[in-house]
């Protein structure tokens, strides 16, 4: 190796020092939307809004009032065939929620499912159907996140549904976020047949995924369920049967007359609208003192809208 002359010794010194004295140049701070989420909701045009499918949506008539349901055949077609035979049956009609367990889930199906000798019959719908934690990366239309995900190295949104993934094993799955539904299971991987179901109300937990079957997500009502009266000590199932909250009845939007089906659109999650929500989501302004420059799949909710001209509520 040559040796450093004095000359080349001190240019070099120089230069580091002036590399440390230079202050490291700050990225430039994206624009921020020049409109607000609900600004850029209301302004989104029809094509970026697509019909809910009548076929794989549930309505589940509480006391309180109605829960939709839109299904993810995509991901979980033989629970989702399961759920649209029971719900054709009417398995769900007069069972009850068996259990709100505090910043988890609100469960509900059948008090004597476990009991071979009293437990309701599943009908048309199969006694054992394999778990589907997963389906393949390879072909699926994900709108991805830039944003890093903490639990998967890539995240987006396909139908709506928020979506992880991971090309290292080529699977993807849906996302336990607040709202999403899942087919309760057993000890055993393929003891989940979509008649025992729960929804997520509180933060998403998200170490259950790839460990159940997740069938969809509430689109409206998410609040009757999150705000029932917490269970029992048994992780929130209610102690006493008087507790229950009874279901008048599921029933798949198809099965029932067009004019008293909920008129509801949703926004599609490969928009342009879509895309500058999320921007406008990253980078906060007016009210807010720090914008975050983040978001993740499990706080990007995508909105719905009545359908123009009907007389449903906006949600």
């Amino acid at each position: 190796m040559p040796k450093k002359t004095p000359l080349i010794s001190a240019l070099l010194a120089l230069g580091l020092s002036a590399a440390i004295a230079a202050p490291a140049k700050k990225p430039a701070a994206p624009a921020k939307p020049k409109k607000t989420s609900a600004e850029l909701i209301a302004a989104a045009p029809d094509g970026d809004w697509r019909a809910l499918d009548p076929g794989n949506t549930l309505l589940m008539e509480l006391p309180a009032g109605p829960v939709l349901i839109e299904l993810a055949p995509r991901f979980a077609p033989r629970h989702v065939a399961n759920i649209r035979a029971l719900a054709r049956g009417g398995f769900w009609d007069g069972l009850a929620v068996l259990r709100v367990q505090d910043n988890f889930v609100a469960q509900w199906g059948d008090p004597d499912g476990d009991d071979a000798a009293k437990a309701r019959p599943l009908g048309k719908a199969e006694a054992k159907i394999p778990a589907e934690f997963s389906v393949p990366l390879k072909g699926l239309p994900l709108t991805r996140l830039p944003d890093v995900d903490g639990w998967a190295p890539r995240s987006g949104f396909v139908d709506g549904f928020p979506v992880a993934a991971d090309p290292k094993t080529g699977r993807a799955w849906l996302a336990h976020c607040y709202g999403m539904v899942g087919a309760g299971r057993g000890n055993e991987v393929d003891s989940s047949t979509g008649a025992e179901l729960y929804a997520v109300i509180g933060h998403a937990p998200r170490g259950l995924d790839l460990n159940i079957t997740v069938v969809g997500r509430v689109i409206k009502g998410i609040e009757l369920l999150s705000s029932l009266p917490r269970g029992g000590s048994n992780m929130g199932f209610y102690d006493k049967p008087e507790q229950r909250l009874a279901i008048k009845q599921i029933r798949l939007l198809a099965d029932m007359p067009e004019a008293e089906r909920p008129a509801l659109q949703i926004l599609r999650t490969d928009s342009a609208t879509w895309t500058q929500l999320l921007d406008a989501r990253r980078h906060r302004g007016g009210w807010f003192v720090h914008s975050p420059a983040h978001t993740e799949i499990c706080s990007a909710g995508v909105p719905s809208r009545p359908v123009p001209g009907s007389a449903a509520k906006p949600q």
